[in-house]
């Protein structure tokens, strides 16, 4: 079992800057892939970044440029730092985990099996 609490959440204007953290616990191990999602209310969640395993990172395209995923393993602490927030942006914002992904599911959220339980972000124009 991996428990995942998301923090960091908040409202800010456009063109701000939030930073998301992510603490895992419970069997943190090298085969656990990490992903940020997030869910705009009559929208489908959608994936925003990844750790694959313990190795490369993956965004989607619409937030290259602006938020950058990062990890403190020490920690066992995954972060997104999201610059130049649009209003666009605004969403509950999910980290997942799950050992068991190959890399072509990593931007599936029902290959997910462990959830936090969300923060909320909102961008006001």
């Amino acid at each position: 079992q991996v428990q995942l609490v998301e923090s960091g959440g908040g409202a800010v204007q456009e063109g701000g800057s939030l930073k998301l953290s992510c603490a895992a616990s419970g069997r943190i191990s090298w085969d656990l892939s990490i992903g940020w999602f997030r869910q705009a209310p009559g929208k489908e969640r959608e994936f925003i970044a990844g750790f694959f395993r313990r190795q490369n990172s993956y965004y989607t395209d619409s937030v290259k440029g602006r938020f950058t995923i990062s990890r403190d393993n020490a920690k066992n602490t995954v972060f997104l730092e999201m610059n130049s927030l649009k209003p666009e942006d605004t969403a509950v914002y999910f980290c997942a985990a799950d050992r068991s992904l190959i890399l072509s599911t990593l931007r599936s959220a029902g290959a997910y099996d462990y959830w936090g339980q969300g923060t909320q972000v909102t961008v006001s124009s």
